[in-house]
């Protein structure tokens, strides 16, 4: 069962009375993505190299890259980029105590509006980090 985290509308207002399912929403933004991608493809393949560059393991590992892309994600308000960075943290191996200390950190230096945000990140990391069901509805 998903946690009551809300949802945002298409005019940007949150709407806290609907979860947020974060594996619909990735998977929305995708497509939306991949139409920008068509039409904009050396700008797609900058940011993804971007990405890429950034998030490769060097002092810093991955893990820990995406762990700071979460809490930016999270401070920033951002549920696509929670999901996404959740969704990667889980492939990973991210461990739940690594995710609360991380969260933590972001609610310190964010305030109230970060711990609001905190809580989707949550919500993300409880459904990343089940299997997807293949059983028909």
């Amino acid at each position: 069962m998903l946690q009551n985290v809300g949802t945002v509308d298409g005019a940007g207002q949150r709407n806290m009375s609907e979860p947020t399912n974060f594996r619909e929403l990735t998977e929305s933004v995708s497509v939306g993505l991949a139409t920008l991608r068509a039409h904009t493809p050396a700008v797609m393949k900058g940011f993804t190299d971007l990405g890429r560059a950034a998030t490769a393991p060097g002092v810093l590992d991955t893990k820990t890259k995406e762990l700071i892309a979460l809490a930016l994600g999270v401070a920033a308000r951002c549920d696509p980029c929670i999901g996404f960075h959740m969704q990667a943290l889980v492939k990973l191996g991210v461990t739940r105590q690594e995710i609360d200390e991380t969260l933590g950190v972001t609610t310190y230096m964010g305030g109230g509006p970060s711990l609001m945000y905190a809580a989707n990140a949550i919500a993300a990391f409880d459904e990343f980090s089940r299997p997807i069901s293949t059983d028909p509805v």
